[in-house]
């Protein structure tokens, strides 16, 4: 025991002592405490209930009180708790402690109170066998007691021993028993006297009094012999009353160990002191109890009584068999005793007793009775024979015991014994022959004494006569006998019978185990015991038996050569080599002629050697050969190979030694046999010269068909072979051996032909032109070619199948390359070495087995390779074909199952092949990782349960990371470390999961490889390091454990590149924060998972620089979507986790962050994934808002759902998307601001150049998605004003260009009808005006149809106008603003700005008057009309200019030099229509306002302006002029009535014609007009209008026509002549109506006109241009020409009729 385990003992020890101390220290407290309570009354109570008792002492001092309260302690029951049970118990302990430690200093006061403990009445059993228990304590300690006390006790616990009820148990009554035998130490004498009283002649005692006598009897030897004659006087006058098994069987066990106690106290009787009592007087006492027990006992039924007497006998027989007198009468109770076998009693106890008697019966040279041997030799043999009834469970011992019987009965009657056997042979049942011959071998064996030779003679007359039983049980039994003979010295008893017979046995039982069938059956076993036994009988003769015969030692030689069955050879070689060794040191002659004998009969040397070491290659196969066969070499070694036997003398005890030192289960096979080849090796140097290696080849060579493939034997030969004619110095023999050998060869047996392989690569090694012209000559024998294949014509036993054959060639090729020399290797690799391999599988059908047989064999020329040392110039011209094939290969192999190891061995063929000049390129080395990783990845996991599946899957895993690393080695850059996560990506993104657990591990694996071979020598691109954590990043939180454990050792192999590469440290914290995470990853909680994924995302954004972010999230919003929503997930939450902790450095790379979101957003289909990238968009606004708002608005449109998400989002924050509404509207606006220089990247984004249609879209999106209309109303003014300028730049050629522009990008067709930016921006204005929520706005714009309006690209001025002012008059508190974005707006240099302005200005709005911005509009106006080259600004200006006479009409005398001019330059100069018409409006607005003398000279110009487009084609402008002319005519008073009158009389015709202009307005206000200027005539008829008659409108004016002709022709003829030449001017008017109204007009004129002017009208000329009106297409013309032309012809009649000639 150590130190400190002594000293934990110590302290335990310690422990204890003190706890008791403690417990004891509390329970005398207690007990002291209870004292004072109970110490009045206690002695009283119980004198009271035990007056009966007899006296005590008077005052115990409460010593019983104090021992009543212990015992109730120890009494109480333990609780179930295992803590408060251990304290309970430890109190109990205490407790019994403390009354025995009181009873040292007051034994008599402890006793007499434990006394009184014992006699209170009702006390429990329990607190009986405590009291009982702790009295025995006192009893031991205290010794003798005071006798009055003793006396009770016994008196106490003899009644209670007795009286005992059955019911309660014998507990009570035998720790009372045990009680007096305790007593019965130091107060023997009252003890016995107490027993005595009550053991009565011919009175049956108690059961415990007898128990107590044996008890006492067995402690108290030499005081009890003086009573044990009366004792057993006594007790045989009980035995006719015994009629119960119990008593019975006391009354057997008590005499049982009465006659041991006699036997003790016979064998020490100069011990004793009392009277002695000799055996014989013993002997008599007994014999009766003997023969009662046998006669009447035994022949009980019950089973305890007669094995109670069975156990009995033996120490009674003891006592009795001495005496002579009494053995006879023993003797004559044994048919008794035999009888009892039939029965169901142990045999085992009955053998016994017949064996004590028999034994007894040798010693004492007194046989039994003759007459009863035969029932002895019956009933021993029958239980030999027989089967042992089950319920027997001492068979074994029982054997061994008739075994014992059987030697005494062979001492004392050999013949009868051997006749009885002999009798018992002759039948003819196996178990019946079995069982004698194994007695006659224990017979046999029996050493002491000497059995007499007249027994073994007639021993092995019995086992003779059974020879030829044929039986495997009887024959193992005569082999067991043969062996026993020679093992006891009886040698010369088997020298001929019995050598004769174990040589039969050895030949059949090898012969049949050599020839069994495959399955084992029971006789299969039964015969390999014989062979067993055969062999160790062998071993046994050959070491005893001197003298052996020749032909023995021939036969053990031919089962070493010949036998098939192994497990002989063991025992035969250490038989042969006993023998050899006992012949070569014998000098006796049989010795010396078998020794000429051996010689003589010897084996060939090399057939016994080769034999040998086949033989040897497994050592441990039948019990060990090799250890026998490696002895037996050494000793024949002057016999076998006189050179060698210096050297095997030194070799084999080594080779013995390593046997020696290990067993078959930590032997190496491969080391043992490089050990054998070694030894071959040197034993064939000795012989180097001579012929002998090849002859020892031609018998290795003849040893191939002796053993079974696949066998560790034949692999061993193959190897052997190979060796041993590498050395061979006759190279055409050895090639007719190699030859020879590929003839025989089964090539469908795969273990044959890979040990010819093998063999011929070892050949390689030393002739390898040899073996290249056996090849090469075994190709052409076998007339191998493409055409012809005549395989099989040679060997009809092995029908050779082609690519069993080709593949066998292939692989022998290659080994010959892997073992030829490597000076000789360059020459032959290759032509034909590699050449052929290509040849042979080419040409075959290409199966497993011969694609196994090509990538073996690519592998090992490849392996070859590696012992050549200088390889710099040497390129393998075979690399190309051979690449080329493998990768076929790996293509082919199916990617859902793994049923071969094919594409393993095709990986390891390219792996080897990559290390060969020439070097792949890079792109040949990504095709070869691609093609791999596709053909391993992709394979399913096998099932757990699949174990060969599970094999292949692995290796095939393996291979792969082997090549990759191969080829990742051949470009270790970031170039190539790029390209391999390049073909991984796929993989590791794979919905699989399989597949990315895959993927990561190998990641994993070339990423060490390339940290380990770069180190910091080569820094990744940039970005290289982003994209490669961006792509491992999401798979932290995989919904695979492995996956994701890999995934964070990839981060980490990662993450330790970057640094090393930086020269960044890792702090402390970090580590320890990404080993938490890590192990949180390995957990299953997914919340967990994913703060441990942000956790490690925080953890290393600090290690990257801006480039690296935007590359990390490039490539993590590249793979979203890519698999599930856990990737995607975590892809988010990193980019989250990026952003948060870096926006700020980002600025320049905000774009190209935006860009990566959005352009991937459009694939994400999950709204959480979704609302994330959302988020972190919104983030980057909020910190680069310009930047952000211009890379959205470049979007390509129509608007795809992704961006308008990002818009929603943004309209979900008010103040957010206020700021942005603001940018929206500046960027919207910019179009029409100067353009100026950026000062800094802010501006650059800020003047960027955007869609229009893109921010159209996107401020409708927010203007629609907007909580708060209070925001909205605040920004009313600007975003009317700028969704007005957009309208009314949507009109102008260069709206498109923008809009196109952003469209083409991802799209070449049209943009869709609905993305009209006319469109998007009515819709924004008509959601505005809704969201102001203004009634009475809503209610006037659908009044007006505003909208209507806008959408007409003639008329969206006039409702930009309507829309302005009705927003202005219903919308408070905003005009002003508007006013002044409109004046802004109109000092534009943007046309169309200007444009939409001009148009918005609000001229008849008195807004302008009175926040006095009325001088800049009118300036702004001013610029416009003399804008020539925008006909809509000049209409819009002028337009204005006349609605001040509306918004200002006070204003109007100020400003009307400027107006009158304006209005009246747009009359005169090359206007277009709407200029001219929209001028004249003004004009006639302003002229409202202003007196005949504001207008100055401009009166004039005005009228004859406006005179000019009376006749115009363009309807407008004949109705303005008319318009304008009324006004005129109105205002003229008396400075301009003289010339306003000439005016009308220029005007007058056209008036006329004009009230029927085909527009009805025109006709109206030229009629209108004509009334008002009818006045300037003077004639008062003419002033009143038409009146309301029901007369058409042609008739009236007809009427009126007719009126003031009628009145000109008599006041001013001429004028009605002139107003008819031009009225004819006018038939040729493009207007029909008018040229209907022209003739219908000359008609009246003509009517009216006087004879004076009608003979100045060109009559041939005006009928000529009323007849032109004939041919005229509108027939309304040509019957108003046909009236005219009436009209003319009677005119002219009538002019005629007035000529002073008349008609003739």
């Amino acid at each position: 025991m150590c130190t400190g385990q002594r000293t934990e003992l110590v302290l335990v020890v310690y422990f204890c002592f003190m706890q008791k101390r403690t417990l004891r220290k509390g329970l005398e407290e207690e007990m002291a405490e209870m004292m004072a309570e109970a110490a009045i009354d206690s002695n009283e109570n119980v004198l009271e209930e035990t007056e009966d008792l007899g006296p005590f002492e008077s005052d115990d001092g409460g010593t019983f009180q104090q021992i009543m309260n212990l015992l109730d302690i120890i009494d109480s029951e333990s609780p179930k708790t295992d803590t408060a049970g251990a304290c309970l118990d430890m109190r109990k302990t205490l407790a019994s402690v403390i009354i025995t430690e009181k009873a040292t200093t007051e034994p008599l006061v402890v006793m007499n109170a434990l006394i009184r403990c014992l006699q209170v009445p009702e006390i429990s059993t329990k607190r009986k066998v405590n009291i009982y228990n702790i009295l025995q304590e006192i009893i031991q300690q205290e010794g003798e007691l005071e006798e009055r006390c003793v006396q009770r006790l016994v008196a106490i616990a003899s009644k209670e021993m007795r009286e005992t009820p059955e019911m309660e148990g014998y507990e009570k009554a035998e720790v009372a028993s045990d009680t007096l035998v305790a007593l019965s130490r130091n107060h023997f004498s009252l003890v016995m006297y107490e027993l005595q009283h009550h053991l009565k002649p011919l009175n049956l005692t108690d059961e415990f009094v007898l128990v107590t006598l044996a008890k006492l009897a067995n402690g108290n030897v030499f005081e009890f012999m003086p009573y044990m004659g009366i004792t057993l006087a006594t007790i045989f006058t009980m035995l006719r009353l015994a009629n119960e098994a119990k008593i019975r069987q006391v009354i057997c066990s008590a005499m049982e160990t009465f006659c041991e106690m006699v036997q003790f106290y016979l064998r020490h009787l100069e011990d004793s002191v009392y009277p002695v009592m000799t055996e014989e007087q013993f002997a008599l006492k007994l014999f009766p109890m003997y023969r009662y027990f046998m006669t009447v006992w035994l022949r009980q039924h019950n089973p305890e009584v007669k094995l109670g007497v069975i156990k009995s006998l033996k120490p009674m027989l003891k006592l009795l068999l001495p005496n002579d007198d009494l053995r006879e009468q023993v003797y004559d109770y044994i048919p008794l005793l035999l009888a009892e076998y039939q029965g169901g009693l142990e045999a085992l106890f009955i053998t016994q007793v017949l064996r004590q008697i028999l034994e007894m019966s040798v010693t004492t040279n007194t046989p039994v009775p003759q007459m009863q041997l035969h029932t002895i030799f019956t009933e021993l043999h029958v239980q030999v024979c027989t089967k042992v009834p089950s319920q027997h469970q001492h068979s074994s011992q029982n054997l061994a015991e008739i075994v014992r019987c059987f030697i005494a009965l062979a001492r004392s009657y050999p013949r009868e014994l051997m006749k009885f056997f002999f009798s018992q042979m002759e039948m003819s049942k196996e178990a019946i022959r079995v069982g004698t011959l194994a007695l006659i071998r224990a017979v046999v064996s029996a050493d002491e004494p000497r059995m007499n030779i007249r027994t073994i003679y007639m021993a092995v007359r019995v086992v003779k006569n059974t020879l030829s039983d044929t039986r495997s049980k009887v024959r193992i039994a005569i082999l067991r006998i043969i062996g026993q003979l020679a093992l006891s010295g009886y040698q010369e008893r088997v020298k001929g019978w019995g050598l004769k017979y174990v040589s039969v046995q050895l030949t059949i039982s090898t012969y049949k185990l050599t020839n069994r069938r495959d399955s084992l059956c029971q006789r299969d076993l039964e015969e390999k015991m014989v062979h067993k036994v055969t062999m160790d009988t062998v071993k046994i003769l050959t070491s005893s038996v001197s003298g052996m015969t020749n032909e023995f030692w021939v036969r053990l030689l031919c089962y070493i050569m010949e036998t098939d069955y192994t497990d002989t050879l063991t025992p035969i070689c250490v038989s042969l080599t006993n023998l050899a060794e006992r012949q070569l040191h014998s000098d006796d002659a049989e010795a010396t002629m078998a020794g000429k004998s051996r010689r003589v009969d010897l084996p060939v040397p090399q057939k016994l050697l080769a034999r040998l070491l086949v033989l040897m290659s497994s050592p441990y196969k039948g019990e060990g050969r090799g250890i026998a066969m490696l002895n037996l070499l050494r000793t024949l070694s002057q016999s076998i190979a006189p050179t060698m036997a210096d050297m095997w003398e030194q070799e084999i005890p080594l080779l013995v030694q390593y046997l020696e030192e290990h067993t078959e289960f930590t032997w190496n096979q491969k080391a043992w046999e490089d050990k054998l080849i070694q030894f071959l090796r040197h034993s064939l140097k000795k012989t180097r010269g001579s012929s002998w290696s090849l002859h020892l080849g031609k018998e290795l060579n003849n040893q191939i068909s002796s053993f079974d493939s696949p066998s560790l034997e034949k692999g061993f030969l193959y190897r052997a072979l190979g060796f041993t004619l590498a050395t061979g110095l006759e190279a055409s023999k050895v090639e007719v051996l190699l030859l020879e050998l590929l003839y025989k060869t089964d090539y469908s047996n795969d273990f044959d032909r890979e040990g010819v392989i093998l063999c011929f690569g070892l050949c390689a090694r030393g002739q390898v032109k040899t073996v290249l012209n056996v090849l090469h000559d075994f190709e052409d024998r076998i007339q191998e070619s493409e055409q012809s294949w005549q395989i099989g014509a040679w060997r009809k036993d092995h029908p050779w199948r082609r690519e069993a054959v080709k593949s066998a060639l292939m692989v022998m090729y290659s080994c010959v390359a892997s073992y030829c020399h490597p000076q000789l290797l360059l020459s032959h690799v290759d032509s034909p070495i590699t050449a052929k391999i290509i040849h042979h599988y080419s040409s075959s059908c290409q199966n497993i087995s011969l694609k196994m047989a090509f990538m073996k064999s690519v592998v090992q020329v490849t392996n070859a390779f590696n012992n050549i040392n200088d390889l710099e110039d040497f390129q393998y011209a075979q690399k190309t074909a051979l690449t080329g094939i493998v990768t076929a290969v790996i293509r082919a192999e199916p990617t859902d199952n793994l049923f071969s190891p094919v594409r393993t061995m095709a990986m390891d063929a390219l792996s080897h092949l990559s290390k060969l000049k020439p070097f792949y390129s890079t792109e040949e080395s990504s095709e070869l990782m691609d093609i791999s990783l596709h053909s391993v990845i992709s394979l399913q996991p096998p099932r757990e349960d699949n174990e060969s599946i599970t094999t292949l899957h692995v290796d095939a895993c393996s291979a792969l990371e082997r090549l990759m690393g191969h080829l990742l080695q051949r470009q270790l850059d970031p170039r190539g470390l790029q390209e391999m996560v390049h073909l991984l990506e796929k993989w590791i993104l794979s919905e699989k999961e399989w597949e990315r657990e895959k993927a990561m591990k190998l990641h994993l694996h070339l990423l060490k490889i390339y940290a380990q071979s770069t180190g910091v020598c080569i820094p990744l691109k940039l970005g290289q390091f982003g994209t490669m954590v961006g792509l491992i990043a999401p798979c932290t939180c995989d919904t695979h454990r492995r996956t994701r454990v890999a995934s964070t050792n990839v981060l980490s192999a990662l993450l330790d590149l970057h640094a090393s590469q930086t020269c960044s440290l890792w702090s402390t914290a970090k580590e320890k924060e990404l080993e938490r995470c890590k192990e949180d990853l390995r957990g299953t909680d997914l919340e967990k998972i994913f703060c441990a994924s942000l956790s490690i995302a925080k953890v290393v954004c600090m290690e990257f620089n801006c480039d690296e972010v935007v590359s990390l999230i490039q490539k993590l919003c590249e793979n979203i979507g890519a698999m599930d929503l856990q990737h995607d997930k975590a892809s988010v939450t990193w980019i989250g986790a990026f952003l948060q902790t870096r926006v700020k450095d980002l600025e320049d790379k905000v774009p190209e962050i935006l860009g990566a979101i959005l352009v991937h957003l459009p694939g994400v289909d999950q709204p959480e994934v979704r609302r994330l990238l959302i988020e972190g968009i919104l983030l980057l606004a909020h910190y680069h808002q310009d930047i952000v708002l211009t890379s959205l608005l470049r979007q390509p449109l129509p608007m795809e759902s992704h961006l308008m998400e990002v818009w929603l989002a943004v309209a979900e924050n008010v103040s957010f998307a206020w700021t942005m509404l603001h940018g929206l509207m500046s960027r919207l606006q910019s179009r029409f601001t100067p353009r100026v220089n950026a000062t800094s990247k802010a501006d650059v984004w800020r003047l960027a150049s955007v869609d229009p249609l893109m921010a159209l879209c996107t401020t409708h999106l927010l203007i629609q998605k907007m909580d708060q209309e209070d925001t909205l109303l605040g920004l009313l003014p600007e975003l009317l004003y700028t969704l007005l300028l957009q309208l009314a730049s949507s009109h102008r050629p260069e709206a498109a260009s923008p809009v196109l522009k952003t469209w083409r990008l991802v799209h070449t067709g049209p943009l869709p009808e609905e993305l009209n930016p006319q469109r998007i921006t009515i819709k924004s204005m008509q959601l505005l005006c809704k969201r102001i929520r203004s009634e009475r706005l809503a209610h006037a714009l659908e009044e007006q149809a505003v909208w209507a309006l806008l959408e007409d690209g003639g008329s969206f001025l006039e409702g930009v106008s309507r829309l302005a002012r009705l927003c202005m008059r219903h919308v408070e508190g905003y005009r002003q603003r508007l006013s002044e974005l409109v004046l802004r707006g109109m000092d534009s240099q943007v046309l169309s700005c200007r444009v939409s302005s001009t148009a918005i200005c609000l001229m008849s709005d008195p807004i302008l008057h009175q926040e006095k911005l009325l001088k800049p509009a009118v300036l702004a106006l001013e610029k416009g009309t003399e804008q020539d080259e925008d006909e809509a600004l000049r209409v819009l200006s002028l337009r204005a200019l006349g609605n001040m006479a509306l918004g200002a009409p006070r204003k109007v005398k100020q400003y009307r030099k400027l107006l009158l001019e304006k209005c009246l330059s747009s009359l005169r100069g090359p206007a277009s229509t709407s200029v001219t018409a929209e001028g004249m409006e003004a004009l006639a607005k302003i002229l409202a306002e202003l007196r005949e003398g504001d207008v100055g000279a401009s009166f004039d110009s005005i009228s004859e302006q406006c005179r000019v487009f009376f006749d115009n084609e363009s309807e407008l402008l004949r109705l303005k002029a008319f318009i304008l002319f009324g006004r005129l005519a109105k205002m003229v008073r008396i400075s301009k009535k003289h010339f306003f009158k000439g005016e009308v009389k220029k005007a007058w015709v056209p008036l006329m014609l004009h009230c029927q202009d085909p527009c009805s307005n025109t006709a109206g206000a030229c009629m209108a007009t004509m009334f008002q200027c009818v006045h300037f005539w003077g004639w008062k008829s003419l002033e009143s209008p038409l009146g309301q008659s029901d007369a058409s409108a042609d008739d009236r004016m007809a009427v009126f026509q007719t009126t003031m002709c009628s009145i000109l022709t008599q006041k001013k003829p001429a004028v009605l002549y002139s107003f008819l030449l031009e009225t004819m001017a006018y038939v040729k008017n493009n207007l029909s109506r008018i040229r209907v109204a022209a003739c219908n007009l000359a008609g009246i004129i003509m009517t009216q006109m006087s004879t004076h002017y009608l003979k100045k009208l060109d009559f041939p000329a005006l009928r000529n241009s009323l007849q032109e009106l004939q041919l005229d297409t509108d027939p309304g013309v040509r019957r108003a020409a046909l009236e005219t032309l009436k009209v003319l012809d009677s005119c002219s009649q009538y002019w005629l009729l007035a000529l002073p000639g008349g008609m003739s």
